[in-house]
């Protein structure tokens, strides 16, 4: 019998419906050959695409690039990154596999905010899509004694809900507070396989993000803004080496001696460089339009000059980056 979501961990508020998944999964193409299941993933059917997205593949190239030019502040790197990984990995009509993005850098700095629109891009209800599945450590993976009973809810879920979408997209928040070994559980699914139990996942994304690596992030942008150099010049090599073996042997990384680095089944190790206080201002003033409000530059400068900034004695870069820019707005 084909194991459809059994021990699934719960719905995070992306309007899932368990017993209409299990339908939509008996539906959409189970066939049976000599007593052995084997299932195709159906295309998702996500209702309506934007203008944008019905433009063809350049569209929504196009779409989700001003998009991340115009939220995202302060993170040229990124944005090249994600923007090539995507569009390069949709164009594939037969990916050898999941591709599968780990976004690292403290936090405010606009990794949960980038997985909101990557997840809007791919399917038209982001977050509140049924195809795409949010986990946080915290919530869905507490104890670190219930480990194996992760494991197996984490597989079963993931099985089934590829099973009923093939490009299913899995966020996995707070990777550094994840327990070592459980996301261990998944790496027969992001591995170079045509087929795992009779499953392609192949078209699915993954998406890591973690405060791991921040510190080794923060001090290549300040060795570069010491030497005079611009931050737009930090290029990806200059983080990605350094990043993916620090998280490796960070025992707080979630992805501690993990066999995902091991096989190198990560695609891209993604920096989000700590915010300066001009980018904060910049979150201000979208948050502000965003709210139908007219820009008032002292208020913007008010609100960024509340924030605490390090290292003590040069105070470039934003403690919180631009977490707490809402709140904070609320006061004036």
């Amino acid at each position: 019998q084909f194991p459809f979501l059994q021990g699934c961990l719960p719905s995070t508020g992306q309007g899932a419906d368990l017993k209409a998944r299990r339908r939509t999964q008996r539906a959409s193409g189970l066939t049976v050959s000599q007593g052995t299941a084997v299932f195709v993933p159906p295309q998702c059917s996500v209702g309506p695409e934007p203008p944008q997205r019905r433009a063809g593949v350049s569209g929504r190239q196009a779409a989700l690039k001003l998009e991340l030019e115009e939220k995202l502040f302060g993170q040229h790197l990124a944005t090249e990154v994600i923007l090539k990984a995507l569009t390069g990995f949709k164009n594939n009509k037969n990916p050898k596999k999941p591709l599968t993005l780990s976004l690292h850098g403290w936090a405010g700095t606009g990794k949960n905010f980038v997985s909101q629109i990557v997840a809007e891009h791919l399917h038209s209800k982001g977050l509140r899509s049924n195809f795409v599945h949010l986990f946080v450590s915290t919530l869905h993976f507490p104890h670190e004694q219930q480990i194996k009973l992760y494991q197996d809810q984490l597989q079963g879920w993931i099985r089934g809900n590829v099973s009923a979408c093939a490009s299913s997209v899995f966020i996995f928040d707070e990777m550094d507070k994840l327990h070592p070994g459980v996301i261990d559980a998944i790496k027969p699914f992001l591995d170079y396989y045509e087929q795992v139990d009779g499953v392609s996942y192949r078209k699915a994304i993954f998406i890591f993000l973690s405060n791991a690596g921040g510190d080794l992030i923060t001090k290549i942008a300040l060795d570069f803004w010491r030497a005079g150099r611009k931050r737009e010049d930090i290029q990806l090599k200059d983080l990605e080496p350094v990043l993916s073996v620090g998280v490796f042997n960070n025992k707080h990384s979630g992805l501690w001696h993990s066999g995902l680095i091991d096989r190198n089944l990560i695609d891209y190790f993604i920096p989000f460089l700590p915010l300066e206080y001009r980018h904060v201002k910049m979150c201000v003033r979208a948050e502000m339009r965003a709210r139908g409000s007219a820009i008032d530059e002292d208020i913007v400068t008010r609100v960024a000059d509340e924030m605490t900034f390090f290292p003590k004695s040069e105070k470039i870069y934003s403690d919180k980056g631009c977490k707490t820019v809402q709140s904070r707005l609320d006061f004036h």
